[in-house]
């Protein structure tokens, strides 16, 4: 069977990948250069600005272990050509393209637009066509601008790579993840933030503790936040901006060098062609079934473009039971309910499953906060701010979600999504023997706190802590 994959990002890869495995005729193609946004110009590069950020801001804390010397400053060129080096790793290394064609992939990269010529054939711009009975779209996202007078005066976040200098007053439209990491980088690199949140609290889609802390987090830091906020127009004044705005109902405006607009990410429709296949899109996405597929049976959509997840282990999660799916019959649903995500910002946080609120709606939950001054590691790391926090059904005793801000959240709340996609009970979660001194270990004291509280106290050790 002859099988057509649209875009080289992480779901396009893993579906033509798991397609070839399962003998399908694969050809696969990318407009630009495979990996995708996530690894040629975000989670990978954004990353790389974070750990930068994050090594000025550990200079601070040198006095506490005893440490003097000359303070290092930003070199924003040099910071920003090691962004490249690691956004050409997966080529320049790894040899991406010709891995994938060792596979016996046909793959045709730097294709520019494709597009549907019917519901079977696509074609490419210097006039090549290829025909196969299945189709998966992976053709991504993009960065969205707000449709206000002055938008094209705003940048985007991968905008930063073109910089030469690091502006000195930042404005920043749009507080979820990405505004949040933009924000807490920028303010690192020395930056006087200014970050405009429509909702009435930042990072709205995470549990509202987090929400709230992350914020008050900010604030200490110097951000400047504004909830209920929302850009009315941006103005040219040489050198800067101008941003007019109202915030809850109040005009207010700000002089600003740069502005960055992170308020959401479309799928990449345009070009595409879609309505010679018949593919229907709704907000600027192609809806898909549990299955992938869109409207057209055997056109399936996956990543980004299709708006579900829009998380890279989600995409690739995406193309791989696309690809199963297309060729061997729908056999698997695609299920979110344990995705794991992580932040860069300063304090980090981590999250998996449902938010206290969810959890409580549908569920009689025990929920256990540790706060990381309980933690040994954090003491003796001296990031004392941050807590780890469980919710667990108490009839089931199977964790329903975990929300961590603070040092390593990204990397703690891995251990939790696997606990949950065990199905792990909580006494089985909270008798596991971490490491010590980890900050993992709030994870095991939440549980066993947890596990006290539904009456088997009897099960569990001591701690020093």
């Amino acid at each position: 069977m002859k099988l057509i994959v649209l875009g080289g990002g992480p779901a396009g890869l893993n579906a033509a990948v798991r397609a070839r495995q399962l003998g399908a005729e694969v050809t696969l193609i990318e407009r630009k250069r495979l990996g995708g946004t996530s690894l040629n110009e975000g989670a990978a590069p954004v990353r790389t600005l974070a750990r930068a950020a994050r090594l000025l801001r550990d200079v601070q804390a040198w006095p506490t272990f005893g440490l003097s010397g000359a303070v290092p400053t930003l070199d924003l060129v040099a910071t920003l050509a090691n962004v490249r080096r690691v956004a050409h790793y997966a080529h320049d290394h790894k040899r991406l393209d010709e891995h994938v064609r060792s596979l016996g992939v046909d793959l045709v990269e730097g294709a520019g637009n494709a597009r549907f010529l019917d519901s079977e054939v696509v074609g490419t711009e210097d006039g090549r066509t290829w025909r196969a009975e299945r189709i998966i779209i992976a053709a991504g996202g993009h960065a969205r601008r707000l449709s206000i007078p002055g938008a094209e005066l705003g940048l985007v976040y991968t905008d930063i790579r073109h910089l030469s200098t690091v502006p000195r007053r930042i404005a920043i439209v749009g507080g979820a993840d990405t505004g949040c990491q933009l924000a807490s980088i920028l303010a690192d690199f020395g930056c006087d933030v200014l970050m405009l949140e429509h909702a009435e609290r930042i990072n709205r889609r995470a549990d509202e503790e987090i929400s709230r802390a992350l914020m008050d987090a900010f604030v200490r830091r110097g951000i400047r936040v504004a909830t209920s906020a929302t850009a009315e127009r941006l103005v040219s004044d040489p050198p800067g901006v101008e941003l007019y705005y109202r915030e809850r109902d109040h005009a207010r405006s700000a002089s600003v060098d740069a502005i960055f607009f992170a308020v959401g990410w479309p799928g990449n429709l345009d070009g595409l062609s879609l309505n010679a296949a018949g593919v229907k899109t709704a907000g600027g996405f192609i809806p898909v079934n549990d299955w992938m597929q869109t409207n057209i049976p055997h056109i399936f959509a996956v990543g980004d473009i299709n708006g579900r997840s829009m998380l890279v282990p989600s995409a690739r999660h995406e193309g791989r039971i696309a690809a199963e799916n297309a060729l061997l019959g729908n056999r698997q649903a695609v299920s979110f309910a344990v995705v794991a995500t992580g932040s860069f910002t300063d304090p980090e946080y981590g999250s998996v499953g449902l938010t206290e609120v969810q959890g409580r709606a549908g569920h009689d939950c025990v929920v256990a906060l540790v706060r990381y001054d309980e933690v040994p590691r954090a003491v003796i790391d001296a990031r004392t701010e941050g807590f780890c926090k469980l919710i667990v059904d108490r009839q089931s005793h199977c964790v329903l979600g975990a929300h961590v801000l603070g040092e390593y959240s990204a990397e703690i709340i891995q251990v939790a999504a696997v606990c949950m996609a065990a199905s792990m009970r909580i006494e089985e979660f909270a008798r596991i023997q971490l490491a010590f001194p980890t900050f993992t270990e709030a994870l095991g004291m939440a549980a066993q706190q947890i596990a006290q509280k539904l009456g088997m106290a009897r099960a569990f050790e001591f701690r020093e802590h």
